[in-house]
């Protein structure tokens, strides 16, 4: 009997919006597995769109058509996101791998440097909304179904990992793999050495 399809992976990136930051580690996974690289309108240098406006309606591009479960793969703010989709919609989201986020909780209380001046200078024309609002999902976690690897570099000061070990507490099916002098772009420049992680999660 032939074996279902592999779930759709979907990859989303942080702040600066470029879905090509998954492209190393979307490369090293099964060829046969389905992929969708998203981009953020209107964050970092990609052109805006005029429906795209906050976290709400990047969870509305995320879900847009999904009608079979998926995987989602994030890379810092896209953790919330993602986070969000896996809260709206717990059948549509079969596993989460969240790396370097947020995870939608105060990071300054694990010293974490506050990442939005540069990021303004870096991006002027961004929407201003990424700068402004901060999601807070700390009272929702513990109800996230979704199985979760949370991956940390552990020389990330964006995003220490303090916070993926208190997400690994908070979420209840979570797994947290960090990895030696990795910053905060550990998706993409550590692909190979997360890529078999991913894999066993995911597969």
């Amino acid at each position: 009997m032939p074996q279902d399809p592999h779930p759709r992976v979907v990859f989303l990136p942080g702040a600066s919006g470029d879905g090509a930051f998954w492209r190393p580690l979307g490369a090293l996974l099964p060829a046969a597995w389905p992929k969708t690289f998203l981009a953020w309108p209107g964050l970092g240098a990609q052109p805006p769109a005029p429906d795209v406006n906050g976290f709400d309606d990047l969870v509305r591009l995320v879900l847009a058509g999904v009608d079979h479960p998926v995987d989602l793969v994030a890379q810092s703010m896209g953790g919330v996101v993602a986070l969000r989709a896996a809260l709206a919609q717990p059948m549509l989201v079969r596993r989460l791998v969240l790396v370097a986020t947020s995870g939608g909780v105060d990071t300054r209380r694990f010293g974490a440097a506050d990442w939005r001046p540069d990021y303004a200078r870096a991006f002027p024309q961004a929407r201003r909304w990424i700068v402004e609002e901060r999601p807070d999902l700390t009272a929702d976690l513990a109800t996230v179904q979704s199985p979760a690897l949370l991956i940390w570099g552990e020389a990330d000061a964006i995003s220490p990992v303090a916070i993926g070990s208190y997400l690994a507490g908070a979420l209840p099916r979570a797994r947290l793999v960090s990895v030696s002098g990795a910053d905060h772009a550990v998706g993409r420049d550590r692909a190979a050495e997360i890529a078999p992680h991913v894999v066993r999660h995911l597969a």
